[in-house]
């Protein structure tokens, strides 16, 4: 290919290039809240300072396969079984084509047992055309390591209600409703059957 073909030829390709490889850099900031926390924990973007904080905790909560489709393909279509705990969200910034920017949420539970566990809702609309993956993610205990220092607490909140409830539970809570009512009509007809005194 001649010098003359080339350049152009070269810029034409760096023009393409230049906005995927911008966009592929992800989030511009992200926030997470949930239970324990005094406000929410805003965190930095890559290229801010502080940035890299941001990115470690994206690749850990999978954050890449749930947005961009990888092979293999780490994400999980069924929920993982076990006590997830406390949920927390992330929501990620991503800035698109066009000065546009969109916000993709992702749920975490660092404190699932025995390894935290991300979902991300599929069908989440981003760079314009685009559409998360979406799906159950199994991370490691790096990812709960990272959102503690992020600001985290260090041990599973007790006074948190747990997003992950236990259909056991919720039927022994139907039982205990049941029984409950049952008691006060047997009372309300022992009281109308009790003979009035003279």
């Amino acid at each position: 290919m001649k010098r003359g073909v080339l350049v152009p030829f070269v810029i034409a390709l760096l023009a393409v290039l230049a906005p995927t490889a911008a966009l592929a850099k992800g989030a511009s900031e992200a926030e997470i809240v949930g239970p324990g926390l005094d406000g929410p924990i805003s965190l930095a973007g890559e290229g801010q300072l502080g940035g890299e904080v941001l990115m470690q905790i994206a690749e850990e909560a999978g954050f890449f396969p749930a947005v961009f489709v990888r092979s293999p393909d780490p994400m999980l279509d069924e929920r993982p079984a076990g006590d997830l705990g406390p949920k927390y969200t992330i929501t990620y910034v991503m800035p698109g084509p066009n000065n546009e920017v969109d916000e993709l949420l992702q749920d975490v539970y660092p404190y699932a047992k025995p390894d935290p566990v991300t979902y991300t809702a599929p069908g989440q609309p981003f760079f314009g055309t685009e559409q998360t993956r979406g799906g159950w993610f199994v991370a490691t205990s790096l990812l709960r390591d990272q959102l503690v220092a992020a600001g985290l607490p260090q041990n599973r909140p007790t006074t948190a209600v747990d997003d992950d409830r236990s259909p056991w539970a919720l039927a022994a809570g139907l039982v205990l409703l049941a029984v409950a009512l049952c008691a006060c009509v047997f009372g309300a007809y022992v009281i109308r059957r009790r003979p009035a005194t003279v």
